[in-house]
């Protein structure tokens, strides 16, 4: 296993329904440390696994999940997907909604975010379907992670996060 500066590489795999448990304990505690997500910890498990879950990955690092990332598929009424068919004209069929994607904080600086990135993109272009994402403005980490990995701005709404409407911008993954 390529190991970058000394540090393990996570290993990325699909998720497993026995793996939903370790990824919601893994979500409480990236939102006690981060405020990600600004909602869904009050049934995390739930949140994980939206009616619209197209494939979730996991990545483990020494045999213990530390994040997690999946796609859905959008609807039109999607905010990210209506942000995206006035900017391109691509209509939700031809989307994916990246999300959902975190990773504990002992385990940032083994690249496991990026793997976890890469592999749902890859997929998506596999899939002949573009990734988007909303990302909120008060997670400047993730926004700054985004934009190296080659997302790009194309708006800045609000996202009601059941607590209000928060600032949020819409990105449109890279093309492949």
């Amino acid at each position: 296993m390529f190991e970058p500066h000394g540090q393990p590489t996570p290993v990325v795999r699909g998720r497993r329904a026995d793996d939903v448990s370790a990824c919601a304990t893994a979500l409480v505690a990236v939102h006690e440390t981060d405020g990600y997500p600004v909602e869904g910890v009050t049934d995390p498990e739930a949140w994980l696994t939206p009616e619209n879950l197209l494939r979730a990955w996991v990545a483990e690092l020494a045999g213990e999940v530390v994040g997690h990332v999946c796609l859905t598929a959008p609807t039109d009424s999607n905010p990210v997907a209506a942000t995206v068919r006035a900017h391109t004209g691509t209509e939700a069929a031809g989307l994916v909604v990246l999300g959902r994607l975190f990773v504990l904080p002992e385990a940032r600086r083994h690249r496991a975010g990026e793997l976890l990135t890469r592999t749902a993109t890859d997929y998506a272009a596999v899939a002949g379907r573009r990734p988007v994402l909303e990302v909120m403005d008060k997670d400047r980490a993730a926004i700054r992670f985004y934009e190296r990995l080659g997302w790009r701005r194309i708006a800045t709404t609000g996202h009601d996060s059941g607590h209000g409407r928060v600032p949020a911008h819409h990105y449109l993954g890279p093309a492949r």
